[in-house]
């Protein structure tokens, strides 16, 4: 039978309105380091690895950048949320308002998790930019150095005009645009690398926990207790090599091979490539920073690796491990607990009055607790 829904404290409403706030003041304060100068790392004028020509027209544009690795994103996973929650866990007499409850509950996470992710990495990426200030591939073509008084703007190095070898000072550069100019010093990390990899890299391992995407394999149940174990003969059987020796020892009948392989399967391969999109758009983003001229090597591999960190970082914050969290995201904070807890205390969950009403995502009186354990081991 249904129970009531009951409403949710205003306390942990307010809770979750301080993390998106924070969220929102990560992502101003990687806006409000682009605003600001960055250090200008001296450079030399024959250096051939900032010889590249400045491309005007970039492949991949930041407004492109933002729907592809954003707007995209945020689409897909309101629209998961919204069609496919709360999936089988939901029984046939359950309340619409239970259902949408849900429905909005995983919503909120998987939006939470992407805003987490893309404005960590919007923050840190500016942020380092400025700290480093690591002249781009196309510096000197943004310059436009003043090479007849290039004396007056050597700062270190050895060698001569004409030798190489000189190190000299932003002020050689003839460039009247400030902001082209500046630009060009803002090459570690690579931000659209950075950005790319931060909101498709949560896609795709979003994708991959609502709709079970995961190389199987063997569920801890399987040898979790003595009573699940596999046996022969009478004898448990610790692993998989654990086989009887002695052909006379009387055997289980039913091989244990068989009991193995019947614990996990492979999923359709197709839902493989609709996780690995995500992953591709990614790769294709980053590297045009390196066709484009805009970023060295090192600055697209360390944004990308930056970036997916990010993403999984931020997408364990909200959400339960791919293979055993049947697709759930974490549940809320306990109204007990919505403002943090002390020493002591275990973790933020536990039970509160208005959590009760999931009880109505079951599957035999089981509540949703309970169910996604047995998920868990049924899966």
């Amino acid at each position: 039978m249904a129970t009531a829904t009951r409403s949710v404290p205003f306390s942990l409403i307010l809770s979750y309105i301080l993390d998106w706030i924070i969220i929102a003041l990560i992502a101003v304060a990687g806006a409000l380091f682009t605003l600001t100068t960055p250090n200008h790392h001296p450079f030399s004028p024959t250096d051939p690895s900032i010889a590249y020509p400045y491309v005007v027209n970039e492949k991949v544009s930041t407004s492109t950048l933002v729907l592809v690795s954003l707007v995209a994103p945020g689409i897909i996973t309101a629209l998961v949320c919204l069609i496919f929650a709360p999936g089988r866990a939901a029984s046939r007499d359950m309340p619409a308002s239970l259902i949408w409850r849900r429905k909005l509950w995983e919503w909120n996470t998987a939006w939470m998790g992407l805003g987490l992710a893309l404005a960590a990495a919007f923050m840190i990426t500016d942020g380092m930019k400025n700290l480093f200030g690591k002249p781009r591939p196309d510096l000197l073509a943004r310059c436009d150095p003043d090479m007849a008084n290039l004396q007056n703007y050597v700062v270190g190095g050895f060698g001569t005009a004409t030798s190489g070898g000189l190190l000299v000072s932003w002020q050689i550069c003839r460039q009247t645009n400030r902001s082209i100019l500046n630009d060009g010093f803002a090459s570690f990390p690579s931000g659209h690398s950075s950005f790319s990899w931060a909101g498709m890299a949560y896609l795709s391992l979003f994708l991959c926990s609502k709709f079970a995407i995961a190389i199987p394999y063997l569920l801890p149940s399987a040898y979790g207790s003595s009573s699940s174990r596999p046996t022969a003969g009478g004898r448990r059987l610790d692993s998989p090599l654990d086989h009887p020796k002695n052909p006379l020892q009387p055997t289980d009948p039913t091989p244990l091979s068989k009991i193995l392989r019947s614990q996990a399967a492979a999923p359709p391969t197709y839902l493989l490539v609709i996780a690995f999109i995500p992953i591709g758009t990614a790769i294709y983003i980053s590297s045009t920073r390196w066709s484009d001229f805009y970023h060295h090597g090192f600055d697209i591999i360390f944004g990308s690796l930056m970036g997916f960190l990010l993403a999984w970082g931020s997408f364990r914050w909200y959400h339960a491990p791919i293979r055993r969290g049947a697709g759930w995201a974490w549940g809320p904070r306990s109204s007990e607990k919505a403002w943090g807890i002390g020493m002591g205390v275990q973790g933020y969950a536990g039970e509160s009055e208005w959590k009760r009403g999931d009880e109505d995502l079951e599957h035999g009186g089981r509540n949703v607790n309970e169910q996604i354990g047995a998920d868990m081991v049924e899966a």
